[in-house]
Protein backbone atom coordinates (compact mmCIF):
# COMPACT_ATOMS: atom_id res chain seq x y z
CA UNK A 1 0.00 0.00 0.00
CA UNK A 2 2.72 2.43 0.75
CA UNK A 3 4.83 1.78 -2.47
CA UNK A 4 1.37 2.20 -4.37
CA UNK A 5 0.87 5.70 -2.43
CA UNK A 6 4.46 6.53 -3.84
CA UNK A 7 3.24 6.41 -7.13
CA UNK A 8 0.43 8.06 -6.66
CA UNK A 9 1.69 11.33 -4.66
CA UNK A 10 4.38 11.77 -7.33
CA UNK A 11 1.76 11.88 -9.78
CA UNK A 12 -0.43 14.45 -8.25
CA UNK A 13 1.87 17.16 -7.27
CA UNK A 14 2.15 20.30 -9.12
CA UNK A 15 4.49 23.57 -9.69
CA UNK A 16 3.61 27.15 -9.14
CA UNK A 17 1.43 27.83 -11.92
CA UNK A 18 -1.63 28.68 -11.40
CA UNK A 19 -4.22 26.25 -12.03
CA UNK A 20 -6.80 28.16 -13.43
CA UNK A 21 -4.11 28.22 -16.70
CA UNK A 22 -5.05 24.64 -17.46
CA UNK A 23 -9.13 24.14 -18.95
CA UNK A 24 -9.77 20.53 -17.55
CA UNK A 25 -8.91 19.10 -14.20
CA UNK A 26 -6.97 16.36 -16.37
CA UNK A 27 -4.44 19.45 -17.82
CA UNK A 28 -3.81 20.18 -14.41
CA UNK A 29 -2.66 16.80 -13.24
CA UNK A 30 -0.99 16.08 -16.51
CA UNK A 31 1.07 19.32 -16.31
CA UNK A 32 1.78 17.75 -12.53
CA UNK A 33 3.40 15.04 -14.14
CA UNK A 34 5.53 16.53 -16.41
CA UNK A 35 7.14 19.09 -13.95
CA UNK A 36 7.27 16.94 -10.83
CA UNK A 37 9.28 14.46 -12.84
CA UNK A 38 11.92 16.76 -14.22
CA UNK A 39 12.62 17.79 -10.60
CA UNK A 40 13.47 14.51 -9.47
CA UNK A 41 15.68 13.45 -12.83
CA UNK A 42 17.45 16.75 -12.85
CA UNK A 43 20.77 15.20 -11.83
CA UNK A 44 22.13 19.10 -11.49
CA UNK A 45 19.78 19.05 -7.93
CA UNK A 46 21.66 17.90 -4.56
CA UNK A 47 18.90 16.26 -2.86
CA UNK A 48 18.34 19.15 0.27
CA UNK A 49 17.24 21.42 -3.05
CA UNK A 50 15.71 18.59 -5.10
CA UNK A 51 13.42 18.02 -1.70
CA UNK A 52 12.80 22.07 -0.87
CA UNK A 53 11.34 22.38 -4.44
CA UNK A 54 8.70 19.69 -4.13
CA UNK A 55 8.29 20.62 -0.83
CA UNK A 56 7.27 23.91 -2.48
CA UNK A 57 5.14 22.28 -5.07
CA UNK A 58 2.99 20.34 -2.41
CA UNK A 59 2.00 22.78 -0.42
CA UNK A 60 0.79 25.09 -3.43
CA UNK A 61 -0.54 21.72 -5.00
CA UNK A 62 -2.97 20.29 -1.73
CA UNK A 63 -5.73 22.06 -0.45
CA UNK A 64 -4.37 20.66 3.30
CA UNK A 65 -7.40 22.47 4.95
CA UNK A 66 -9.99 20.65 3.10
CA UNK A 67 -8.11 17.65 3.35
CA UNK A 68 -7.52 17.82 7.02
CA UNK A 69 -11.18 18.85 7.42
CA UNK A 70 -12.25 15.62 5.58
CA UNK A 71 -9.99 13.83 7.60
CA UNK A 72 -11.02 15.13 11.48
CA UNK A 73 -14.63 14.77 10.31
CA UNK A 74 -16.73 15.42 12.95
CA UNK A 75 -13.54 15.88 15.02
CA UNK A 76 -13.06 19.11 13.17
CA UNK A 77 -15.92 20.89 14.21
CA UNK A 78 -15.52 19.71 17.86
CA UNK A 79 -12.30 21.77 17.55
CA UNK A 80 -11.03 25.00 18.63
CA UNK A 81 -9.87 27.42 15.77
CA UNK A 82 -6.15 27.32 17.04
CA UNK A 83 -6.49 23.39 17.29
CA UNK A 84 -7.33 22.80 13.59
CA UNK A 85 -4.45 25.74 12.42
CA UNK A 86 -2.50 23.29 14.55
CA UNK A 87 -3.69 20.00 12.78
CA UNK A 88 -3.11 21.38 9.11
CA UNK A 89 -0.07 22.58 9.95
CA UNK A 90 1.23 19.43 11.63
CA UNK A 91 -1.14 16.76 9.26
CA UNK A 92 0.66 18.93 5.73
CA UNK A 93 4.51 18.76 7.58
CA UNK A 94 3.30 14.71 8.48
CA UNK A 95 2.72 13.74 5.02
CA UNK A 96 5.30 15.46 3.51
CA UNK A 97 8.08 13.61 5.92
CA UNK A 98 6.21 10.10 5.40
CA UNK A 99 6.68 10.08 1.42
CA UNK A 100 9.88 11.72 1.10
CA UNK A 101 12.47 8.73 0.93
CA UNK A 102 9.58 7.28 -1.38
CA UNK A 103 8.97 10.44 -3.92
CA UNK A 104 12.72 10.53 -3.71
CA UNK A 105 12.99 6.61 -5.02
CA UNK A 106 11.08 7.23 -8.25
CA UNK A 107 12.07 5.19 -11.38
CA UNK A 108 9.87 6.33 -14.48
CA UNK A 109 6.75 4.54 -13.80
CA UNK A 110 4.47 5.46 -16.25
CA UNK A 111 0.49 7.18 -15.93
CA UNK A 112 -2.47 6.54 -18.13
CA UNK A 113 -5.12 9.24 -18.25
CA UNK A 114 -8.52 7.73 -18.57
CA UNK A 115 -11.21 9.80 -17.84
CA UNK A 116 -12.64 12.74 -15.74
CA UNK A 117 -15.95 13.78 -14.08
CA UNK A 118 -16.68 16.85 -12.63
CA UNK A 119 -19.54 17.58 -10.12
CA UNK A 120 -19.86 21.51 -10.20
CA UNK A 121 -17.15 22.66 -8.25
CA UNK A 122 -15.28 18.80 -7.43
CA UNK A 123 -13.93 16.50 -9.74
CA UNK A 124 -12.38 13.42 -9.88
CA UNK A 125 -9.43 12.22 -12.73
CA UNK A 126 -9.49 8.44 -13.36
CA UNK A 127 -5.29 7.13 -13.86
CA UNK A 128 -3.59 4.43 -14.38
CA UNK A 129 0.03 3.63 -12.59
CA UNK A 130 2.03 1.41 -14.77
CA UNK A 131 4.97 -0.32 -13.30
CA UNK A 132 7.43 -3.19 -14.90
CA UNK A 133 4.72 -5.75 -13.39
CA UNK A 134 1.44 -4.45 -12.94
CA UNK A 135 -1.11 -1.47 -13.68
CA UNK A 136 -2.46 0.48 -10.13
CA UNK A 137 -5.66 2.07 -10.43
CA UNK A 138 -5.59 5.53 -9.23
CA UNK A 139 -8.03 7.95 -8.65
CA UNK A 140 -7.73 11.96 -7.76
CA UNK A 141 -10.69 14.24 -5.68
CA UNK A 142 -9.95 17.68 -6.77
CA UNK A 143 -11.46 20.94 -5.59
CA UNK A 144 -12.06 24.13 -7.54
CA UNK A 145 -11.08 27.44 -5.01
CA UNK A 146 -11.71 30.40 -7.11
CA UNK A 147 -11.11 28.73 -10.40
CA UNK A 148 -8.51 27.00 -9.39
CA UNK A 149 -8.06 22.96 -8.69
CA UNK A 150 -6.34 21.86 -5.94
CA UNK A 151 -5.97 17.90 -4.71
CA UNK A 152 -7.91 17.05 -1.81
CA UNK A 153 -7.71 12.80 -1.53
CA UNK A 154 -5.76 10.10 -3.59
CA UNK A 155 -7.71 6.89 -3.57
CA UNK A 156 -5.76 3.96 -4.67
CA UNK A 157 -7.27 0.54 -5.52
CA UNK A 158 -10.62 1.77 -4.05
CA UNK A 159 -8.79 3.15 -0.92
CA UNK A 160 -8.70 6.84 0.21
CA UNK A 161 -5.72 8.11 1.36
CA UNK A 162 -8.43 10.68 3.88
CA UNK A 163 -10.43 7.84 4.64
CA UNK A 164 -7.21 5.68 5.72
CA UNK A 165 -5.85 8.72 7.83
CA UNK A 166 -9.55 9.03 9.14
CA UNK A 167 -9.70 6.13 11.05
CA UNK A 168 -6.16 6.19 12.27
CA UNK A 169 -6.83 9.50 13.77
CA UNK A 170 -10.59 9.32 14.98
CA UNK A 171 -8.96 6.30 17.73
CA UNK A 172 -6.22 8.71 18.60
CA UNK A 173 -9.33 11.51 19.11
CA UNK A 174 -11.47 9.65 20.78
CA UNK A 175 -8.65 8.02 23.32
CA UNK A 176 -6.75 10.89 24.18
CA UNK A 177 -8.87 13.87 22.64
CA UNK A 178 -7.39 16.69 20.36
CA UNK A 179 -4.26 17.16 22.43
CA UNK A 180 -3.30 13.78 22.12
CA UNK A 181 -3.32 13.46 18.71
CA UNK A 182 -1.75 16.94 17.97
CA UNK A 183 0.89 15.71 20.41
CA UNK A 184 1.49 12.04 18.52
CA UNK A 185 1.50 13.73 15.17
CA UNK A 186 4.25 15.98 16.54
CA UNK A 187 5.82 13.06 17.91
CA UNK A 188 6.49 11.40 14.48
CA UNK A 189 7.47 14.70 13.14
CA UNK A 190 10.47 15.28 15.70
CA UNK A 191 10.79 11.38 15.21
CA UNK A 192 11.60 11.91 11.52
CA UNK A 193 13.47 14.74 11.65
CA UNK A 194 16.06 13.41 14.20
CA UNK A 195 16.35 10.04 11.81
CA UNK A 196 16.97 12.61 8.99
CA UNK A 197 19.57 14.03 10.81
CA UNK A 198 21.63 10.46 11.43
CA UNK A 199 21.29 9.98 8.08
CA UNK A 200 22.50 12.76 6.57
CA UNK A 201 25.50 12.81 8.94
CA UNK A 202 26.21 9.07 7.46
CA UNK A 203 26.06 9.58 4.33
Amino acid sequence: MIRVLLFSLIFIFSTNLSAAKFATPTLRVQDSVDKVITILKDQSLDRETRWDRIGAVIDDCFDFRSMSQSVLATNWEKATPEERERFVEYFSQYLENTYRTKIESYSDQQVKYLKETINGKRAEVETTIVTDTMEIPVNYKLKNNDGEWYAYDVVIEGVSLVNNYRSTFSTIVKNEGMDGLLNDIQRRIDNYKQTEGTTTQTQ
